[in-house]
């Protein structure tokens, strides 16, 4: 049954470490390896991204501007973050952690959380239960054995099934980020069981340079963001809010875009009301604290 309603007007009695008023996840998208393409022997390429040409055969056109993503995204981001001390999940599709383990552990090395994002870059819209049961064993298994640790964290690509909740507390999950309708978290019943949302956003995510080209430029997308945190800031003084940041290394990673990722640090740091951390930190405290 859908909840329309949500808190209300009673938000939980939470407050963010240190009385910070806002939460704030950056989420670095790692798909590449795991998109479709003839020449991994898929039936067909990737449709989505800033190819129009797209081609029945092999294309290593698109497969190149995916591969933009692990040769040169990655250090891009990996090192402005670091530059800043600030942690980030990384959202990790399965076979891209099995063909490029060094960059998930490279991750964990720099202190962020791996969580999971499909075997495929794909929906798991018609996945039957065994398979998509499968598929998150699968993926979960892969970020273990680059890792040495089991994610807690998951987010499904577009539409989840009736059956996903239920998967990742079978297979110990802590959260998922399967929702778009909040600022703020919330507990879902599976089962007899309380299990923890981490809403997610696709406003305040660089995907939108691709999909709307509602950006133009880095700037506008740093603006955009900053506008969402002040606000987010603004409503903090009474609700536990959370602003989520979506990147992708192929997209954000290049060079005309990353002053944006940049700008938005160096607002959240002069605001300094601002709580930067992973969505597993932010999942534990919620739980600690919510009742």
């Amino acid at each position: 049954m859908r909840d329309l309603r949500g808190y209300g007007p009673n938000p939980p009695a939470v407050r963010w470490p240190d009385g910070r008023r806002l939460a704030v996840s950056f989420v670095v998208n790692f798909e590449e390896g795991a998109e479709f393409s003839v020449r991994d022997g898929d039936a067909r390429n990737e449709a989505v991204y800033e190819v129009i040409d797209r081609q029945d055969g092999p294309d290593p056109c698109i497969d190149s501007h995916f591969e933009f993503g692990t040769r040169t995204g990655w250090w891009r981001l990996a090192e402005l973050f670091e530059a800043h001390g600030a942690p980030f999940t990384l959202s990790a599709c399965g076979r891209a952690v099995e063909r490029s383990p060094w960059l998930a552990r490279d991750a964990v090395r720099r202190g962020h959380e791996v969580s999971g994002h499909g075997w495929r870059w794909q929906t798991a819209a018609g996945l039957g239960l065994e398979e998509e049961r499968t598929v998150i064993r699968r993926t979960a298994e892969a970020i273990e054995a680059a890792t040495g640790r089991w994610p807690v964290g998951w987010h499904t690509r577009s539409v989840a099934t009736a059956h996903t909740r239920r998967l990742l507390v079978e297979q110990g999950f802590l959260y998922d980020s399967d929702a778009y309708n909040d600022d703020t978290p919330y507990q879902v019943d599976v089962d007899g069981r309380r299990h923890l949302v981490l809403p997610y956003a696709f406003d305040t995510n660089d995907m939108q340079f691709q999909h709307t080209q509602r950006f133009a430029t880095g700037r506008e997308f740093a603006a955009y963001v900053c506008d969402a945190a002040d606000w987010l800031l603004r409503e903090g003084e009474r609700w536990p809010r959370m602003l989520s940041i979506g990147l992708h290394l192929r997209m954000v990673g290049r060079a005309g875009r990353i002053g944006a990722v940049d700008a938005i640090l160096r607002h959240l740091a002069e605001r300094g009301d601002a709580w930067i951390a992973t969505r597993e930190q932010i999942a534990r405290h919620w739980l600690a604290h919510a009742g």
